[in-house]
């Protein structure tokens, strides 16, 4: 059953890519070639560079797939493996690919701006502003709490085996892209060889402790992950952020094409019931189902990366189509894995029961990452891999997602920082000045304690609805974008209309859930969270209105002149 299921899935992703994002492409979107992007346009080899679009499409595919496509779909089979398959696909076929490729397509168009200041255009001032305050707790939050997570991983109790890897990769990364970017090294002869040695450390690191960083302490590694996205954040993207990321893109590929051929030899069976309605203790799976998958369906964040790093170094506008919607079938295909791993990886359904029993035994971070972990471990087990090397190796992988999700991240609140700062008329960008006040932010998240507990991991119960409030809202400007042109917009306007009412419903659920609780800091931060949510709403309904009465085109000129729109 399991083997059937999922290669209908694939038949899907293959349908959804060749003939719905082809319609999008040539019938929605028009995409051309003769279009000169902002890589072109505002080339400075430092944010902007035309990039190779195999190369871009590792950066943008490690950017987006950070651990939530791992870490939704864990807790959402406790509703059976069912209902997450089918959001996991037909909602990231419909509504996720459609919100990564609008967003990356409207900030090719208005100069790589991001999201939040695109919405400025789209809709308004005040919009921008609510948008990018939005933006800011989403990034500072999430980032903060990876930056835990990771540290957590690191330490000698976890997966200690995936720290010399991590860092060593950091490193050559950096020599393979000062090579090819001064042309002394000729690709992908360096990418080969790094990707290779990467390998090798996996096993050394798989087969010996010598390497195990028994001295380091949490916070220890997480001062150092903020050195690092520092250093991500203000290098130039050539030197560090790419190269590592499309190098990484090949381990990713790796470890998930040796799940899914694991998963193909061992054919298990579901340990899982298809539907489980009402969990002991779980919310209910309307809305939550799709708030908790977040990212492995549809994800507010990965608007960010399209109209933050990506936009900034695309080369041809058709490729869009390849990096936005595609990327998004990747991530859903890791965010299928996860139901699979947490469903079929299990060795009996009573062992199934003991860990899906009831909510608060299975929503825990490191539940959802150990079991991530050992179901996928145990599929590439199958292969003839000793199981130990196949543990390390997935440990590498989750912890590499995680780690080209937070340099990413920390470029992109850099970057909603600096448009702040503009709003606010404050016009001379300091990329260094700017990075630190990010890191500031992530650190908050990461180290500030309330009940000892870093405060990124007490509201990380907002993170789900914030992280699709950010794709509401961004299904919504590009929704009255393609309106203002005459284009067909009912393939944002539904996601979009689905998208806002499942989180008003799922942000309202838990504030009332946060006051009878007691918890006071929860539901104070996610009134702001809805209030400002119901601002961006409102402001982009009066301009749906708007549109509707007005001529396409009209008063849009924060993008540049294309297809006949004023520049």
């Amino acid at each position: 059953m399991p083997v059937l299921a999922t290669v209908c899935c694939i038949v899907l992703y293959f349908v959804g890519y060749r003939f719905y994002a082809g319609y999008l492409s040539h019938r929605v979107f028009s995409l051309a070639d003769d279009v000169v992007t902002p890589a072109h346009a505002q080339r400075d080899d430092i944010d902007y560079v035309p990039s190779n679009r195999y190369v871009l499409f590792g950066h943008h595919y490690a950017s987006i797939t950070g651990l939530s496509p791992m870490l939704g779909p864990a807790i959402a089979v406790i509703w059976g493996w069912l209902p997450g398959m089918l959001w996991v696909v037909v909602g990231a076929l419909l509504i996720g690919c459609v919100h990564d490729f609008g967003a990356l397509v409207l900030s090719i168009r208005a100069r790589g701006l991001s999201v939040g200041a695109i919405a400025e255009g789209i809709i308004g001032a005040r919009a921008k502003t609510m948008f990018h305050l939005v933006i800011f707790f989403g990034i500072g939050l999430a980032m903060g709490v990876f930056v835990s997570v990771i540290s957590t991983l690191f330490m000698p109790d976890f997966y200690p085996q995936s720290v010399m890897p991590s860092f060593a990769l950091m490193a050559m990364a950096m020599m393979v892209g000062w090579g090819v970017f001064k042309g002394a090294l000729a690709p992908p002869k360096p990418v080969v060889a790094a990707f290779l040695a990467t390998l090798v450390l996996v096993a050394v690191s798989a087969s010996t402790d010598a390497f195990t960083v028994e001295w380091a302490s949490r916070d220890g590694w997480g001062a150092v992950l903020l050195l690092y996205s520092f250093a991500a954040s203000v290098l130039p993207v050539w030197l560090l952020l790419q190269p590592r990321d499309f190098i990484n893109s090949l381990l990713l590929y790796l470890g998930v094409g040796l799940m899914y051929a694991g998963f193909f030899v061992l054919g298990p069976s579901f340990a899982s019931p298809a539907l489980v309605l009402a969990p002991e203790g779980a919310p209910p799976i309307f809305p939550f189902v799709f708030v908790v998958i977040a990212c492995g369906a549809v994800s507010g964040f990965h608007g960010l990366v399209s109209s933050g790093t990506t936009s900034k170094q695309l080369d041809h506008e058709p490729e869009a189509r390849m990096i936005g919607y595609g990327g998004m079938i990747g991530e859903s295909v890791l965010g299928l894995m996860a139901v699979l791993a947490c469903t079929a990886g299990f060795a009996s359904p009573n062992a199934w029961h003991q860990h899906y029993g009831s909510w608060s035994s299975a929503n825990s971070l490191g539940a959802k990452i150990g079991v991530f972990i050992e179901g996928s471990s145990k599929f590439v087990a199958t292969l003839g891999i000793p199981f130990e090397l196949a543990q390390a190796l997935i440990a590498v992988v989750v912890v590499s997602f995680a780690l080209t999700t937070l340099d990413s991240a920390t470029r992109l609140l850099r970057y909603n920082i600096t448009e702040m700062g503009s709003t606010l008329g404050l016009r001379n960008e300091n990329r260094f000045v700017t990075s630190a006040l990010a890191i500031l932010v992530i650190g908050f998240f990461a180290f500030y304690r309330v009940d000892g507990q870093p405060v990124g991991l007490a509201l990380w119960a907002l993170f789900g609805t914030t992280n699709q409030l950010l794709a509401s809202l961004t299904l919504l400007v590009v929704t009255v974008y393609l309106m203002q042109r005459g284009r067909n917009f009912w393939v944002t306007a539904i996601p979009a209309v689905l998208m806002t009412v499942t989180t008003i419903v799922a942000m309202c659920t838990n504030l009332m859930r946060f006051w009878e609780e007691g918890q006071l800091m929860l539901f104070v931060v996610g009134s702001v969270l809805l209030v400002l949510a119901a601002g961006v709403v409102m402001e982009g309904l009066r301009c749906f209105v708007a549109a509707r009465r007005s001529p396409p085109l009209a008063g849009l000129a924060v993008f540049a002149a294309r297809e006949g729109e004023s520049g």
